[in-house]
């Protein structure tokens, strides 16, 4: 047993969450749509409220490596566009926290990743139907502050905005380390602005501080699989791991 005043986890727990970890230092470094599977398994072995404010320092802690190592990759552009609505769902998703249950919060995600992941692929058959000598279409204004809004509203109530975060860069059309790198920064910036919160709603506190200590050596691990990962694979394949991870998700969070 793992023994915290208010954490007692049996060893399956422990190692469970330690694969969580992994899968932190996995999705912030090299492959994005990996992070689609932290939240569940958190949420397996710890009790729903909990496993958000045990999750958030994991990937804060993870985001200082991402930003430090791709920090020449980041499109702030694209950053600066995202911000503004994000942290209005931030702000909608704070006071609305303790009135919706994870399991009202699941399907809601899962459709609205599908319906943009819709969106996405939409968009690419229509640039594969233009000519060569076609203008690509500037992406609609509203796309932004839309995703944006999704992104906040998602990532304060259950750190599940990944997913929807991942179909807005894939629209974006962004080369692999600058997807990766501009993603980092953007949830570094996120993440932090949501500290304070958690914190009002007592969601992180020492004992989850503690545990986070205990999983760090494992979220480096999955940092370093990461950084090899991207190095070897190819941009497309890449793009196409990143949209079945996403829509995989989708599909389990909808699920019963």
């Amino acid at each position: 047993m793992l023994n915290f005043e208010t954490f007692d986890l049996t060893g399956w727990q422990w190692l469970l969450l330690a694969v969580a970890a992994v899968f932190v230092g996995i999705a912030k470094t090299g492959i994005p749509g990996f992070g689609v599977l932290v939240v569940p398994l958190a949420a397996m072995n710890l009790p729903a409220k909990t496993s958000i404010g045990v999750v958030l320092p994991m990937l804060i802690f993870a985001d200082i490596f991402a930003i430090i190592y791709y920090r020449r990759h980041a499109d702030w552009k694209h950053i600066f566009r995202l911000l503004p609505a994000t942290l209005v769902g931030i702000g909608i998703g704070f006071v609305l926290i303790d009135r919706i249950s994870n399991q009202q919060l699941k399907p809601m995600i899962g459709v609205i990743v599908l319906v943009m992941l819709t969106i996405y692929f939409v968009r690419q058959l229509r640039n594969n139907a233009q000519t060569d000598n076609a203008i690509p279409k500037k992406p609609h204004p509203l796309l932004a502050p839309i995703f944006g809004f999704f992104v906040g509203f998602t990532t304060m109530l259950a750190n599940a905005a990944g997913p929807v975060a991942t179909v807005y860069f894939l629209m974006m059309s962004l080369p692999k380390k600058r997807f990766v790198g501009t993603a980092a920064w953007f949830f570094f910036i996120v993440n932090w602005t949501k500290v304070p919160l958690y914190l009002n709603r007592e969601l992180i506190t020492i004992d989850s501080l503690k545990l986070n200590a205990s999983l760090a050596g494992f979220i480096v691990i999955g940092i370093i699989l990461g950084i090899f990962a991207l190095k070897k694979i190819p941009q497309k394949a890449f793009n196409i791991i990143v949209q079945a991870l996403a829509a995989i998700a989708a599909i389990k969070l909808i699920l019963p």
